[in-house]
């Protein structure tokens, strides 16, 4: 159950930093956003950053060995950046669609997957 409520907090952590730190690109193409300045920008990125930590730090906090999680710090951060480039992946498609995915990203992809593989090794 730790397990699955962590990873679930981790997209939803995910979800949020990725709209903090790429959403403002679209603000272009808003009506609303077209006279914002990059302090105003800012602003609005730590504000919905501030949702990002409202997930991460509980799923860092649940997921953890030493707190009764089931992974291990290293597992915890792997398994982070694993989520994030998903997350990623999905909102520039649906969002960025002059964004194009090739080869060399699905290769890339894969070896971070490669690696969640690695860190769940037993010693």
């Amino acid at each position: 159950m730790r397990a699955a409520l962590t990873v679930f907090f981790l997209f939803v952590s995910n979800t949020f930093m990725t709209l903090a730190w790429y959403g403002h690109l679209k603000f272009k193409e808003m009506e609303w956003s077209k006279s914002l300045g990059l302090i105003a920008i800012i602003a609005i990125s730590w504000g919905i950053a501030l949702f990002e930590y409202i997930f991460q730090v509980p799923a860092n906090k649940y997921g953890f060995r030493e707190n009764g999680g089931p992974f291990s710090l290293m597992q915890l951060k792997v398994t982070q950046e694993a989520v994030s480039i998903t997350v990623f992946l999905i909102f520039s498609i649906l969002f960025f669609k002059t964004e194009k995915i090739a080869w060399n990203h699905i290769v890339a992809f894969c070896l971070i997957i490669l690696a969640v593989f690695f860190a769940f090794i037993k010693k």
